[in-house]
């Protein structure tokens, strides 16, 4: 027992948001260290791992052809199990290299959708371990968001988040350490690039890349009408000539290339209150409704959320950041959070 508390003190135990687009590392004590793109480049020919995070960010799009720089995790799940494994390996190996941590692997906590099978939650698990985690806990994104930005989780009253990543959204409803009603759905950040690709296409028979899509989005992209009106620039290749061509594209348009997904998604919102018990909405209509991950700081999204359900909506501070400190939060203390958890260390299924 001595030996294991000796250990743990000298263990740097780590909370991680997997997303599908970035993937945030959080060390109980320090805060988060690791802010890194969930990418991975591999040589085709050998096998052989050349970058991960923010180093195979730098290749998308240009790389070889025998070099192919891909995402592990596809809408919030893992896709290639062994890939994802070395990037888990990567990153705590990056926060451990400068440690003195000798004398024990990390206890790791691990955000993952709410909507994932019982399959897809223990590859994560399993993974987790064969990089070197020495215990590895599972926890719900909008739980651990929420946890995040401080609300009362655990208390008999409703709490609304909406996390909006790169590879899901995700509304729920919290209280009593649960999850009382939630969607999964695969339409967020990665979904609105494609939109703005197709919309390229469809109306300037320009083709983009992702990353000039994603530029767009963050420079213009909006989802309600702006006070001021915003241009870019629009750079790719004519379908037509094949030559190079750029075309000046406004807010405007953009929003019109993003409308669909965003009212996917406002439909989801409302169907998840929908479902909601009447004391719970009348708990999200004092508190509102609030918007975290990457995806919520679309202009202008809590006002069209707003103006559809009738509730006040805002973003939370620093949303993208939300996940990774709720899993830091429930390092600090594992014991008094685990029934929120919804897998433990044995490996058993506690939700």
């Amino acid at each position: 027992m001595k030996f294991k508390n000796l250990s743990r003190k000298f263990s740097n135990d780590i909370g991680i948001d997997l997303g599908t687009a970035t993937t945030l590392v959080y060390i109980k004590g320090k805060g988060i260290v690791i802010n890194e793109p969930s990418v991975v480049a591999i040589n085709k020919k050998t096998g052989q791992i050349l970058a991960i995070g923010n180093e195979a960010k730098k290749m998308v799009g240009r790389t070889p052809a025998h070099i192919v720089v891909s995402r592990p995790l596809v809408d919030g799940v893992i896709s290639d199990f062994e890939v994802t494994e070395q990037m888990l390996r990567y990153f705590i190996d990056k926060v451990h290299k400068k440690a003195f941590n000798f004398l024990s692997r990390p206890r790791v906590v691990i955000g993952i959708p709410s909507g994932v099978t019982e399959v897809e939650k223990k590859a994560v698990h399993d993974a987790a371990v064969s990089a070197g985690a020495k215990e590895a806990y599972l926890i719900e994104e909008p739980m651990a968001a929420a946890i995040g930005i401080r609300l009362p989780v655990q208390e008999a009253t409703g709490n609304m988040i909406v996390d909006i990543g790169g590879g899901t959204s995700e509304p729920a409803v919290i209280s009593l350490g649960g999850l009382v009603a939630s969607r999964s759905l695969r339409i967020a950040g990665d979904e609105f690039n494609e939109d703005i690709i197709q919309y390229a296409r469809d109306e300037f028979n320009l083709l983009i890349g992702e990353k000039t899509a994603e530029d767009i989005k963050i420079a213009v992209g909006s989802a309600y009408p702006l006070e001021e009106p915003l241009e870019i620039q629009m750079r790719g290749r004519d379908l037509v000539s094949g030559l190079p061509k750029e075309v000046t594209v406004n807010d405007e348009q953009i929003r019109q290339a993003l409308s669909r997904s965003i009212k996917t998604l406002i439909n989801n919102i409302k169907a998840t209150i929908e479902e909601t018990p009447p004391e719970l909405i009348s708990d999200i209509m004092d508190k509102g409704i609030i918007l975290v991950g990457g995806g919520g700081l679309l202009r202008g999204l809590d006002k069209l959320i707003t103006q559809e359900t009738k509730i006040p909506t805002r973003v939370a501070d620093d949303p993208i950041t939300a996940v990774a400190r709720g899993t830091g939060i429930v390092l600090e203390d594992i014991d008094a959070l685990r029934e929120i958890l919804v897998w433990a260390e044995e490996g058993k299924v506690l939700k």
